[in-house]
């Protein structure tokens, strides 16, 4: 492959990446906690830019309950614990009532809705509800590791006479391994950045610190969003 074929391949993922809307609202998540860490919660164009990408952020969100409606009614593989079946529909509840209440939030914001006090009520109970969400994410994650860690070590010992990273079966799981421990530290990151959005510990997660923390978290959605780099073939 040349250089410019590779280029081209390139710009291909790029392209089909900043197509996703999902990529473009945490590239925005990235900017808007990167902007409160900047501002530190004090009043100038850092906070000016938090504000004006979290409004922008509500767009991409419109309707997006949808999705976790869909989730929440498909079926779940039979070989799953009832415990993580029922933290995982939980999980998927609490994230499309979160979705769902914080539509009445923009609304507030972009003046369509009038009443302020039942505006901020509302967007208190969808951060409580993204909260919750986040803690069952984290349980399902924690329960989904043991299981694949399990399954991990069996096969290890019926592969003890081979190369158990030559498996596919062992690589496969070993994927899924890590993607899951990526998604249970960015929930334990999230769960931090909820506390400091509702203010339930003022003084040690302040809005640098929230920022910080859903600044990280953000790269870690791009990162969880990329697409699979293209293989050069060689002839």
């Amino acid at each position: 492959m040349s250089t410019l074929d590779a280029s081209r391949a390139e710009l291909a993922l790029l392209v089909l990446y900043l197509n996703k809307a999902e990529a473009r609202d945490k590239i925005c998540r990235a900017i808007q906690y990167g902007s409160k860490f900047l501002s530190d919660g004090q009043p100038g164009t850092a906070q000016n830019v938090d504000k004006s990408t979290s409004l922008a952020r509500k767009v991409f969100r419109l309707l997006k309950f949808v999705n976790g409606l869909h989730t929440l009614i498909s079926p779940t593989p039979q070989e799953t614990p009832l415990p993580l079946v029922l933290l995982g529909k939980s999980k998927d509840a609490l994230t499309s009532m979160f979705l769902f209440l914080d539509q009445f939030v923009w609304l507030s914001r972009t003046g369509v809705y009038q009443n302020k006090e039942r505006a901020e009520l509302i967007g208190r109970i969808s951060l409580f509800c993204w909260t919750g969400s986040l803690v069952c994410t984290t349980l399902v994650e924690v329960g989904e590791l043991g299981r694949l860690s399990e399954s991990m070590m069996k096969l290890e010992k019926e592969l003890k006479n081979s190369n158990k990273y030559e498996n596919e079966q062992y690589q496969a799981k070993l994927k899924k391994s890590n993607e899951r421990t990526i998604a249970l530290v960015k929930a334990g990151i999230d769960i931090v950045v909820a506390v400091g959005l509702l203010q339930l510990a003022p003084n040690k997660v302040t809005p640098r610190v929230t920022g910080a923390f859903g600044f990280v978290s953000s790269l870690i959605s791009c990162y969880q969003l990329l697409p699979a780099p293209v293989k050069s073939k060689t002839s």
